[in-house]
């Protein structure tokens, strides 16, 4: 197009961590806590602790491969240079779930807080202020939606401290200072192993911050280097805050009368832990994690979708346009924003079912990408090379196995489903439109 802009290098490391922890929320640790305690039985620590491991092997494979391919593509670009061009399609197509999805999820976990603090707000309506302002703030510039993002994540870090200090300070009141560190909600008798999976399958989505920052390396200086910091730093911020916060949520729940309302029960818990000062205080960090997700999250789809756009595998006119001041994939942007606002018909656990499937899809190809790339094309295969690019990948696919084999059977359908859709758009790219999926371009 005459007018078409393209991407600028202009983000820095604090602003890649920024917008990783953005994204991952540092409070959704409270918006799935009380669906996720009860799959796993009360054991929602030791969910978070499976999940982050094998996410830490898996954050090193993604580490590796943005060093060799610092594009906006992300999973879709490794798979598709390392293993095979339609593979890397029907990854990037899995993928698409998360990124799709997540703004919208998003906008129902700002409705579900608006709901439980003013319940006659109509949810419709906050749905739709919510994704209007999300998508009006990405329009405008990424550096702007990193500055908001910034004021959003120090408020959310410090009411995830006060949660914790107020945890602490009733488990001392009931229990003592032995009540403080309780190994019952990381590993008690009843807890089993199924139900740890399959509440560790739930929490794979709250990690997809560090997946999200490398869809920026186009808009990054020194990608090969920034992005891998960041992405580090970004894992282990998070997962040290997810456990923290999980544990003394755990804890301090059994000290108060049993909470019914699975969607609610941080919210409540935190009335009985503070009064009404501290839960308002809560919801207000819980709805700025909302608008900072959201907005990052439509910032990486957006991006996504750019990269396909750019290589003809969507309509180059709509979805690899970027406009030529605001330096940003507008029309993609819109998209998303109409996308989320089916946030209105469905409920939190059937949206997190969408984008599970696609979390754990790029995760685990990402992985084998490492060992596809490294010991059978480039043929690194000393000790040293064994051990950073077969045992490790090998080890973060094998955990993401055991979360693959815990999702539950609502994830599947609907993941399978998305990927029958993807195979008969790529043979139309291929029968109808005649493009050559191998011979696409996914550089910068």
């Amino acid at each position: 197009m005459e007018n078409e802009g393209s991407l600028k290098r202009s983000l820095t490391l604090w602003h890649i961590v920024v917008i990783g922890i953005g994204f991952m929320a540092p409070t959704v640790v409270f918006d799935t806590f009380g669906i996720v305690s009860k799959a796993t039985d009360g054991h929602v620590p030791a969910g978070y602790l499976f999940t982050a491991i094998a996410i830490l092997f898996t954050a090193g494979s993604y580490r590796k491969m943005v060093r060799v391919f610092p594009t906006s593509g992300s999973a879709y670009t490794y798979v598709q240079k390392t293993m095979n061009p339609t593979l890397g399609f029907m990854v990037g197509w899995a993928a698409l779930l998360d990124y799709l999805f997540t703004p919208m999820i998003n906008a129902l976990v700002c409705s579900i807080y608006v709901s439980t603090m003013i319940p006659q707000f109509p949810v419709w309506l906050t749905i739709i202020f919510f994704v209007l302002v999300t998508t009006l703030t990405n329009i405008f510039s990424v550096k702007f939606s990193v500055s908001v993002n910034f004021l959003f994540v120090i408020w959310q870090f410090i009411a995830v401290f006060v949660f914790i200090a107020l945890c602490l300070t009733h488990l001392w009141q009931a229990n003592g200072p032995e009540g403080l560190f309780a190994l019952d909600p990381l590993y008690s008798n009843k807890m089993k192993f199924s139900l740890l999976m399959s509440g560790a399958a739930l929490l794979a989505f709250s990690f997809l911050g560090f997946d999200a920052v490398t869809t920026l390396a186009e808009e990054t200086k020194d990608p090969k280097k920034t992005i891998p910091n960041g992405i580090l730093l970004i894992v282990f911020m998070t997962g040290a805050l997810f456990i923290t916060a999980s544990y003394f949520e755990q804890s301090a729940l059994s000290l108060f009368p049993k909470i019914k309302d699975l969607e609610g029960t941080s919210s409540i818990l935190a009335k009985y832990l503070g009064g009404i000062f501290f839960q308002s205080m809560l919801f207000s960090a819980s709805l700025t994690s909302t608008f900072a997700s959201a907005m990052i999250s439509q910032t990486s789809a957006s991006r996504i979708l750019y990269a396909m756009g750019k290589d003809d595998v969507l309509p180059r006119k709509l979805f690899g346009y970027i406009h030529p001041r605001f330096g940003t994939p507008v029309y993609n942007i819109i998209l998303l924003g109409l996308i989320s606002l089916t946030a209105i018909f469905l409920t939190l656990e059937a949206a997190t079912s969408f984008i599970t499937f696609g979390a754990l899809t790029a995760f685990t190809f990402v992985n084998l990408s490492v060992f596809f790339h490294y010991i059978i094309k480039k043929r690194n295969r000393g000790f040293k090379s064994v051990l950073n690019y077969f045992v490790s990948p090998f080890i973060g696919t094998s955990l993401m196995f055991f979360l693959w084999i815990n999702l539950n059977l609502h994830s599947l359908i609907l993941g399978i489903s998305w990927a029958v859709i993807g195979i008969f758009y790529l043979l139309i790219l291929k029968q109808i439109m005649k493009k050559d999926i191998s011979k696409l371009n996914f550089e910068a």
